[in-house]
């Protein structure tokens, strides 16, 4: 009997939901051939066989929650299995009655925290935010996770947590804002006012809700705001259309934001970096990975463009274009998804004057740009109004690391780079 198992979802994907099964019993597979059609959070990607044989029992159906190593099939005439595995739990999950925990042999009984714990609504059990290599620390030491108040984002709890609750040291104070795995009031009866319909969260809109919620509770966020005068820019871009579309790629100008907004990371280096609460210390990353969002049918996503600094325009244009497809077709990697150390989200195709987007933690900073409009502007020079092309763009930032006034100097330097193309072969 051999057994089929689920290969190695990647760094920073604890589970994902079958979507699609693509062998049935008695098929024969090979090492490498594709068996099942995965939904992580932000990515649908196909899992490989590990082994070859011919199926005897499928263990895994639509809908199931799998994580890395979970048997998904049995090979070889193996006899079907009394019990399918259990699904994976998901990181953040309801925490049971305190189980009666045995102390490692020889080893003190770890002392406890006189600290209060988060409160719960009234008649529910208290959700432990905590990640698996967290539990099981916690079940080696002896510590019943019920009693820890973590001291991150929305009171998650670290191994560091775990180690101060053993020596009967105070709690660090938890990033402000309200738990995310606490329920929110409950909803009335919409039902009673007429028909309603539900539908499940896909997997995207689920990891937007936790990202959105976390970011929303941990940065304190401000936006600046500001205009440039694309008009040369933009002139410029067209010209340089046919050129680049022999090259199979199409200069936009979200391409071209890319290459002056790593040219304004360097500038102002604080803004291509993150904070370490836990270490008080700043992480200044010596590499450029932006961030772009991207509208899909199933909902935002946003793949990375890794070394934008390290590129020229039109080689920019052709990678965003490969990915910006990869994330419509649902076939970005969870690797071309990570590592972003700015974002940008262009809703100028779209419309509007200006917004405020929220930073993509543990990001610093993002840019938002709206639809550009031709305005008459004075030129003193010719005493006359003269019409030109006026792009509005947002910044948003975390006031924790970020002031004001760099905020200003940021947007001011890329607005100049917008107004001057002459500037971008030289800053760029």
């Amino acid at each position: 009997m051999a057994e089929l198992k689920l290969p190695d979802l990647g760094d920073n994907v604890a589970s994902a939901v079958v979507v699609g099964v693509l062998i049935k019993e008695g098929d024969t597979v090979e090492a490498g051939q594709p068996v099942l059609e995965l939904e992580t959070d932000k990515a649908v990607m196909e899992a490989p066989a590990t082994e070859g044989g011919t199926v005897s029992k499928v263990l895994v159906k639509p809908g199931d929650e799998v994580k890395s190593g979970q048997v998904i099939a049995l090979l070889g005439g193996a006899a079907p299995t009394t019990e399918a595995p259990k699904p994976a739990a998901p990181p953040t999950e309801v925490a049971p009655p305190a189980p009666s925990l045995p102390e490692p042999a020889g080893a003190p009984a770890p002392k406890r925290s006189t600290a209060p714990l988060p409160s719960a609504p009234v008649g529910q059990r208290r959700l432990i935010p905590a990640a698996p290599s967290v539990r099981r620390l916690a079940r080696e030491m002896g510590i019943n996770l019920l009693e820890v108040v973590g001291s991150g984002p929305a009171y998650r709890i670290s191994e560091n947590d775990l180690k101060r609750f053993a020596a009967g040291e105070a709690p660090v104070a938890a990033v402000a804002g309200p738990p995310q795995s606490v329920p929110g009031p409950a909803l009335p009866d919409f039902s009673k006012y007429g028909p309603v319909r539900r539908e499940a969260m896909s997997g995207i809109r689920r990891a937007t809700v936790r990202s959105m919620t976390q970011a929303w509770s941990t940065i304190p966020l401000v936006t600046q705001f500001d205009r440039a005068d694309i008009t040369e820019m933009e002139a410029l871009r067209k010209k340089i259309g046919p050129r680049a579309e022999k090259r199979g790629a199409k200069i936009t100008m979200t391409a071209i934001l890319l290459k002056i907004a790593a040219a304004a990371l360097k500038q102002f280096p604080k803004f291509n970096a993150s904070i370490d609460t836990a270490s008080n210390e700043v992480i200044f990353k010596e590499y450029i990975h932006i961030g772009v969002a991207v509208d899909t049918p199933t909902g935002l996503l946003v793949p990375v463009v890794r070394d934008v600094d390290k590129k020229g325009v039109i080689t920019l244009a052709a990678e965003l274009g490969e990915i910006a497809a990869k994330a419509r077709e649902r076939k970005l990697t969870p690797e071309e998804m990570q590592g972003a150390t700015f974002s940008i989200s262009n809703l100028g195709g779209i419309g509007g004057t200006g917004f405020t987007p929220i930073v993509n933690w543990p990001e610093v900073a993002i840019m938002g740009v709206s639809r550009s409009s031709i305005e008459p502007v004075w030129n003193p020079e010719k005493a006359t109004f003269e019409p030109r092309n006026i792009m509005p763009f947002s910044l948003s930032y975390d006031h924790r690391l970020i002031d004001g006034a760099d905020a200003a100097r940021f947007c001011r330097f890329v607005a100049e780079m917008l107004e001057d193309p002459f500037l971008l072969g030289f800053e760029g």
